[in-house]
This record gives C-alpha cells, structure tokens and sequence, in this order.
C-alpha cells in the first residue's frame, strides 16, 4: 500500500496545465527529454523520462498536467523545474490530457 497524505500535503501541491513548446533528447541519456513548456505567463525547462515511449516532434503543442511546485533537479547537465504528470501502464508512459481545451496555466483542482 502507498503511504497516505494529509490533505494539508494535498494542497501544497501546485498541479497546472503547460503547453510543450519544444521537446529535444538530452545528448548521453538514451530515456530523457528536454521539454520547454509554457504555463500562459511563464516558460519552464523540463526533464522528462519519457523518450523511450515518445519522439519529441509528436510532443510539441501537446497540453499535460505538471507538478509545477518541485524543487529543481539537474538530469544530464539540465535543470528540470518541474514533472509531467503520466500513467504508467504495461510498462510503457501515457500523457495524460484534459477532457475539454483549458489555458496553458490553469490549475488542476
């Protein structure tokens, strides 16, 4: 069983739609992508592993949930500020996607 969160833990987390702007391969990392993202009035550099299930064209102009809250980590020499939101299912990663269109930006509730 996965360990519980307090709602308090819930809250704290900041889950908005981005737009991929640009995805690219990390040179040296066979698994990750570069991903430049729009939040509407922000623009982010992700790391996502993810390049195994996905080539970076079919990304671009692709609307996913990330968790927009996360302490930067540096993969490969790049600074990730930030995580997709995916399933995961036989093994392989699924984006997720919203049911209607909503704003680069918009928070997930």
């Amino acid at each position: 069983m996965v360990d519980m969160i307090s709602f308090d833990d819930w809250q704290k987390m900041d889950i908005r739609i981005a737009k991929i702007e640009s995805a690219e391969k990390i040179e040296g990392a066979d698994k990750l992508l570069k991903l430049n993202v729009s939040l509407g009035d922000e623009k982010r550099e992700l790391v996502a592993g993810i390049a195994e299930f996905y080539a970076p064209e079919e990304l671009v102009d692709k609307m996913i949930p990330i968790l927009a809250n996360l302490e930067p980590k540096q993969f490969k020499g790049v600074t990730s500020h930030g995580m997709i939101l995916a399933v995961e299912e036989d093994g392989k990663a699924i984006l997720l996607k919203s049911e209607k269109e909503v704003r680069e930006g918009s928070k997930v509730m």
